[in-house]
């Protein structure tokens, strides 16, 4: 039976520092609803939140309960703030700020890891840092040097799992020698399980969940700000008051396909779950498929904004693209989430995800009232043929489902 361990108030604090930073990439993507626009978006974001998840990982090993790691924890969340900060910006003036705050964010992570793994941290420690200084980098350049060095920096982001699963298949702790790697061995025989194997492999699987639920529904939250952003110093007309209820049926309605659906299922799962196969595990499920998750929510959030105040109008491609959009992606990441746990089914979700795409022609050639009505009411069908299909469905029973998508 594991030990109890839940989120603290200073980690719950710490996520919504962190998603300030998804606040702007909304405001950024709505002024620029443009591929260019989504590109750097994508970038920054997939960026971004590889260092949360590694903060993420490290509070489940090492959590806040002692001044300096708070304060060090502290010094990591002024360092998000200063690289949101400079998001709107940070493929031009603000690239060199963004890539500084991000290197710190780097280098505090990798110091409170040292309290887990000790010299074993060098194997994700030194990626972490290249990609911080390529980011940097780009902040001294414009156009394709400055997105090469981005790329650069994803690059060395997906090469560091493969990296650490084979060092903590090997079972090493770290590039020691000698006398070091012997006395290091000497104390895993008297205490074993603190390779770094051992390490990646022991989270505790409620507060995995719980952490990434919270950062969830702090990012839905985000979506009801730009509902009222969108609206700015419109008069609120029966209209707008329409329209603003849409747009918080449609994230409800995505609030409801994770959290009663999928939230106690996933930490059943992850409770079952071998610890030497969590770490793989929570990479596939909360850092590769929450991906789009996040995203979808900010890009809907951002189609929101520029669609509130024309409900009654064509919308142009950019606003019906990305409310549309943005539903499909977070569909798409949740079947990845469910299909990584062996939770489902998955057809009605696969279904929502194509009609939603089908709205944008709603949006361009009726009205944006219109294509939030229609997202509306596949999402909520959806969820009515999901529930009648499977009201309580045990995870194990559904993992042939939601792999083979029937």
């Amino acid at each position: 039976m594991e030990t109890e361990h839940r989120v603290s108030t200073l980690e719950l604090f710490f996520d919504l520092v962190f998603v300030f930073t998804i606040t702007q990439l909304t405001v950024l993507l709505a002024d620029d609803l443009t591929l260019r626009g989504a590109g750097q978006v994508v970038l920054i974001f997939t960026v971004l939140f590889w260092m949360y998840g590694g903060y993420a990982h490290l509070t489940n090993q090492v959590p806040p309960d002692r001044t300096v790691r708070r304060v060090l924890l502290m010094l990591a969340m002024g360092a998000f703030l200063v690289c949101a900060l400079a998001v709107p910006t940070a493929f031009g003036a603000g690239g060199v700020a963004f890539g500084l705050g991000y290197l710190l964010v780097v280098l505090v992570h990798s110091a409170l890891y040292t309290q887990a793994h000790g010299r074993g941290v060098l194997w994700f420690a030194l990626p972490n840092a290249l990609c911080a200084l390529s980011v940097t980098a780009a902040g001294f350049f414009d156009g394709a040097p400055a997105w090469g060095l981005w790329m650069l920096a994803l690059l060395l982001q997906f090469a560091t799992p493969v990296v650490v699963q084979r060092v903590a298949a090997s079972g090493a702790t770290g590039p020691e020698a000698g006398a070091e790697a012997e006395a290091r061995a000497e104390a895993e025989a008297e205490a074993p399980g603190q390779t770094v194997g051992d390490q990646l492999g022991g989270m505790n699987a409620a507060h995995l969940v719980e952490r990434h639920g919270l950062l969830l529904i702090i990012v839905f939250g985000e979506s009801v700000i730009a509902i009222g952003i969108g609206v700015g110093s419109l008069p609120l007309s029966l209209g707008i008051a329409g329209g603003a209820f849409l747009a918080l049926t449609v994230a409800s309605a995505m609030w409801w396909m994770y959290f009663v659906r999928d939230e106690g299922r996933a930490e059943r799962v992850f409770e079952r779950t071998p610890p030497e196969r969590r770490f793989k595990l929570a990479m596939v499920a909360y850092y590769y498929a929450f991906l789009p998750m996040l995203l979808g929510i900010a890009v809907f959030a951002a189609g929101v904004k520029k669609t509130i105040g024309h409900l009654g109008e064509h919308l142009h491609t950019g606003p019906a693209v990305a409310l549309a959009g943005g539903v499909a992606l977070f569909l798409a990441g949740d079947l990845a989430f469910r299909a990584a746990l062996g939770i489902g089914p998955a057809r009605y979700r696969a279904a929502a995800l194509v009609l939603a795409l089908a709205t944008v022609p709603v949006g361009m050639g009726w009205a944006g009232a219109g294509q939030l009505v229609a997202l509306a009411f596949v999402l909520v069908a959806a969820l009515a043929a999901e529930g009648a299909r499977s009201p309580a469905e045990p995870a194990e029973g559904a993992a042939a489902e939601a792999v083979t998508g029937s």
